[in-house]
């Protein structure tokens, strides 16, 4: 006996007719018919009665429609918690502030509408850092900007992001046009943060293929402190546009550097499918979901889907 024969039965009995529960199951009523004959051969007994007009249940029928319909009820209930117990749980995800300025707080919103019961955690911090957490298994997921060397994680490519020159616009060697490459940003006072990371990495290897040396006055690592040195007029900052978000003072202005190879890659690196929990996996999906919008409505400037993995890095 299977669980779809008593469904089948139930509904043939609600709808008094084959043909009806047939059109209603999205099955053919010859089918519906064949599946109610092999439950009566099983259980040796007339569960229908079968008239010009539809068909009733018999006394037996009518016994084992009440005990079916028990059944089906503590089915579904079986579903209903199990599909509650597996959707909670905590999940976390490292991710640089640039993106966490994005991205996390739609997800925390969007994770709070569709799975209530599953706790995110957001850790922002330096790449080297969140990698070193995601290698040692405290985190679940890892917004990266290279795809790694270890196989067996499951990588999704997420987004690539154009960059801006972001500061005052009456600095000193500030670019008044849009339309310029990096190599016009020779003279201009910058503010990066230090050599580890991969957003200095482009853009100094950016600079050495144009054969151009930055005019670099200012070193931070914390995004906040360096923001602020832009807003005081201190330098300008490299940056993609999420970094806007700290700025709040009037002058500030964002150009988009006009360079088809200079942008940063975002990369969704998780443990194996097999090892994740499927509240794991749920956050994952609305993760790829909340980029995907951001992007198509236009509320992440600079910004695309990245469709492929990105090329390895030259050497």
């Amino acid at each position: 006996m299977e669980l779809r024969q008593i469904n089948y039965f139930i509904s043939v009995v609600e709808f008094g007719s084959m043909g009806k529960a047939a059109l209603a199951l999205g099955v053919t009523a010859s089918t519906l018919s064949q599946q109610i004959s092999r439950l009566e051969s099983e259980l040796s007994t007339v569960l229908l009665q079968r008239f010009s007009t539809g068909v009733v249940p018999t006394e037996a029928g009518l016994e084992f429609l009440r005990r079916a319909k028990t059944v089906m009820h503590h089915v579904e209930m079986a579903a209903t918690a199990t599909q509650s117990e597996r959707l909670s749980g905590k999940v976390s995800i490292g991710m640089a502030p640039t993106i966490a300025l994005k991205l996390a707080l739609p997800l925390l919103r969007a994770m709070q509408q569709r799975y209530p019961k599953i706790r995110v955690q957001i850790v922002e911090g330096m790449s080297g850092h969140l990698t070193t957490l995601f290698e040692a298994r405290k985190l679940d997921f890892l917004i990266r900007f290279d795809i790694g060397d270890n196989p067996r994680l499951g990588i999704f490519p997420l987004l690539r992001e154009n960059l801006f020159v972001i500061g005052m616009r009456d600095l000193p060697g500030m670019p008044d046009a849009r339309g310029f490459g990096i190599e016009h940003l020779g003279a201009l006072p910058l503010v990066m943060p230090t050599g580890q990371h991969t957003l200095v990495n482009l853009i100094m290897n950016a600079f050495r293929l144009k054969n151009v040396r930055p005019n670099i006055v200012l070193e931070v690592d914390g995004l906040n402190t360096l923001m602020g040195a832009v807003q005081e007029g201190m330098g300008a900052a490299i940056h993609p546009s999420s970094a806007l978000a700290l700025i709040r003072g009037e002058g500030i202005v964002a150009l988009p550097i006009v360079d088809a190879s200079l942008f940063r890659t975002s990369i969704l690196i998780g443990q194996p499918d097999a090892e994740l929990t499927p509240a794991a996996l749920a956050t994952r999906i609305t993760l790829k979901s909340v980029a995907r919008t951001l992007i198509e409505d236009g509320r992440w400037e600079g910004a695309a889907l990245e469709p492929r993995l990105p090329d390895p890095p030259q050497r």
